[in-house]
């Protein structure tokens, strides 16, 4: 099917650095403009809206399409057509929380295509992540007598949870400031700005974020992704990238995965003010860390 992407840079002969979403169904292409000013100065910037998502959720999408084989599969030509398109046996990948599953999967399967792997907000315990926000909500909410809170999160079954109650979740999770750093107003209003967008763009941006991975979880229910047991290694420098007041995909246990996976180099890169999107928190700070990793892993420079 057809799918969109974005290439943004000042010099084509610089490092290609692929930014894998969120969501899914979360597009960065139409933040792109306002984020990456800094990253596209070092690297050639491309955004890519996966199959479901933004420009790529038009009348030719099947949700049943969405799979992780499936999202695998269309990183993986992707990667082949930039490495092609500009003459690179590498290139960097960066993944962003749903993304991330995407970016630990690829660099594990063709470490020989990528010069490194950036991962902010790794997923690494589908559940355990979970659990660790049902938890801090239940302990916030009961610190700040917040019985409204309690509540709300009493109507949400600890275990198992459907994609519904985890949608719940996370909104609780958002509002207590544990998961995206920056209004959807806010965000809204960069993104009405982006000239690769029109109007229709809008609309089936915001569908697939209301469909997110709803058509990928079996009978309703959220997989157990463990890539502590999963993954436990990997051949390509890896840097962790995470927000200390994240609890979308918890500070503990991305701490607890770099600390287990072995790697030729690996880093784990801490935002103290950040939770869900460093990126959109402290992005001066986020940029400088991109190209450090540029600056310490790449041999290549045209």
């Amino acid at each position: 099917m057809k799918q969109w992407i974005l290439i943004r840079g000042n010099d084509k002969s610089k490092p290609i650095l692929l930014w894998l979403h969120g969501g899914p169904g979360g597009t960065q292409m139409p933040l792109a403009h306002h984020l990456d000013k800094k990253l596209e100065e070092e690297f050639v910037v491309v955004h890519w809206d996966q199959r479901g998502a933004g420009k790529s959720n038009h009348s030719a999408f099947d949700e049943d399409t969405m799979s992780l084989e499936q999202f695998k599969d269309d990183t993986y030509q992707l990667v082949n057509y930039l490495k092609e398109k500009f003459n690179r046996d590498k290139i960097y990948l960066l993944g962003h929380s749903w993304g991330t599953q995407l970016g630990i999967e690829l660099v594990t399967q063709y470490p020989d295509d990528f010069w490194a792997y950036i991962s902010v907000s790794q997923v690494v315990n589908s559940h355990r992540a979970i659990d660790i926000a049902y938890d801090w909500l239940k302990n916030e909410f009961k610190q700040t007598e917040n019985q409204i809170g309690l509540n709300k999160l009493k109507e949400i079954k600890k275990d198992p949870y459907s994609h519904a109650q985890f949608r719940q979740l996370i909104q609780l999770v958002d509002e207590q400031g544990g998961s995206f750093d920056q209004g959807m107003w806010e965000l809204a209003k960069i993104a009405l700005r982006a000239s690769e967008y029109n109007i229709l763009d809008y609309f089936r941006l915001l569908a697939g974020m209301n469909r997110g991975g709803g058509p990928m979880h079996k009978d309703g229910q959220i997989p157990e992704n463990d890539y502590l047991a999963k993954i436990t290694s990997v051949e390509v420098p890896i840097y962790f990238l995470i927000g200390k007041k994240d609890y979308n995909t918890p500070f503990k246990l991305v701490e607890e995965y770099y600390e287990l996976i072995e790697a030729p180099k690996k880093e784990l890169i801490i935002f103290e003010d950040s939770a869900h999107t460093p990126f959109l928190k402290e992005t001066s700070k986020f940029n400088q860390e991109v190209i450090k990793v540029k600056e310490k892993t790449c041999v290549f420079e045209q």
